[in-house]
């Protein structure tokens, strides 16, 4: 007879690994018109995301910058199976007659929209399994954006494999998703192969501070950083814009929170 401790490690040693996830995430950011950002919200609210559902599309995080929002901004991430769900989704949303009529309503007095974007991203292998909940109190997340130098896209996903994703957790970092650019789906494939994009959560922005500055002081992390660019020749990020930071609050409609 097996005695507890062995029959865990024998578990332990047969469980699958867990499922790559093979989505592909849409990241979309929508600039509204001077004074339409609350019309713009309730549409989601009472409207987009029960029909994005309804045809299939899967809704992710829902955002606004922390402070002063200047550019009437939001930003928020879907996923879909393949590129082709995508398109099929999308298709059928469009032609919904009760999109339609939301969004005559919303804009009868005038564009709510100035101008939107879209990136497609995939899953690091790194990233941890997205996990669509509110957490209680309420967080503040932070979309980080890494441009890689030409050539070490790997070299950097290979640090936050091995090392930065650890060390964000031993400083109180909450990993909540990792991607990079899907190959081959954005206009412009000639960042393919240079960005890596990800979200994390916090308890505050004091917290966020607070936990960087432990991070970058770690012996661990600095010797995985010189380790990191003495192989790849260098700095792994663009000196100028390389690493971008931006901290966001979910809307009330969001998802994750």
């Amino acid at each position: 007879m097996f005695s507890l401790p062995a029959l865990a490690l024998g578990l332990a040693m047969s469980a699958a690994p867990a499922a790559k996830d093979t989505k592909l995430y849409e990241m979309r950011v929508y600039y509204a018109a001077p004074g339409k950002l609350d019309a713009l919200h309730a549409r989601f609210r009472d409207h987009t995301l029960k029909l994005f559902t309804k045809h299939g599309i899967a809704n992710g995080g829902y955002f606004v910058p922390v402070g002063e929002n200047k550019e009437n901004k939001l930003v928020y991430f879907l996923s879909y199976p393949d590129r082709k769900a995508r398109e099929e989704s999308w298709k059928a949303f469009i032609a919904d007659p009760d999109w339609k009529a939301a969004a005559a309503a919303s804009e009868k007095n005038g564009k709510i929209l100035t101008k939107i974007e879209a990136y497609y991203l995939s899953a690091t292998d790194y990233s941890p399994e997205l996990k669509i909940a509110a957490a209680s109190p309420e967080r503040v997340f932070e979309l980080r954006t890494y441009i890689a130098t030409k050539g070490n896209l790997e070299n950097l996903n290979a640090r936050f494999r091995d090392h930065t994703v650890k060390l964000f957790e031993k400083y109180g970092m909450t990993n909540v998703i990792y991607w990079n650019y899907a190959k081959g789906e954005n206009k412009d494939k000639s960042k393919d192969d240079l960005m890596l994009v990800y979200l994390l959560a916090h308890k505050s922005q004091d917290a966020a501070k607070a936990s960087f500055d432990g991070f970058r002081k770690d012996e661990a992390w600095i010797k995985a950083r010189m380790e990191s660019e003495s192989k790849g020749g260098g700095s792994l990020t663009e000196a100028k814009g390389g690493v971008l930071s931006e901290f966001l609050k979910p809307t009330d409609y969001s998802p994750l929170k």
